[in-house]
């Protein structure tokens, strides 16, 4: 059986459910508290294609870090959205639960019953 991963941030209310789903499965995840150990651009890469989105569709529009680098601009690459995720970890969507070869974004929390 694969390992459960959580890309989690503890002062949010659907990670904190998500990851309360999680344990109520008798399952221990491996917790990466991804806003003080930030995932390179490379890891988020990794993310996003196991999640078949784009980094856009996991971008929190709504921080101060998405209109500082203004990143509704659709000229902005791939590749440099990545690079501004990893320095500005606030910007990815959370939480992120991966299994293996799939991951699931846990909003709502209940989507990560697929993978458990």
């Amino acid at each position: 059986m694969s390992a459960i991963t959580i890309y989690h941030n503890p002062n949010c209310s659907k990670s904190r459910a998500t990851l309360d789903l999680i344990k109520e499965k008798r399952i221990e995840p491996i917790i990466v508290e991804y806003l003080v150990d930030p995932p390179t651009p490379e890891t988020i890469k990794e993310l996003i294609n196991k999640l078949g989105l784009t980094a856009r569709e996991i971008m929190r529009e709504k921080e101060k870090p998405y209109s500082d680098n203004n990143l509704s601009d659709p000229a902005i690459s791939e590749d440099d959205l990545l690079k501004i995720m990893s320095l500005n970890p606030i910007l990815i969507e959370r939480p992120i639960v991966v299994k293996g070869a799939r991951a699931v974004l846990g909003r709502p929390p209940e989507n990560i019953m697929e993978l458990l």
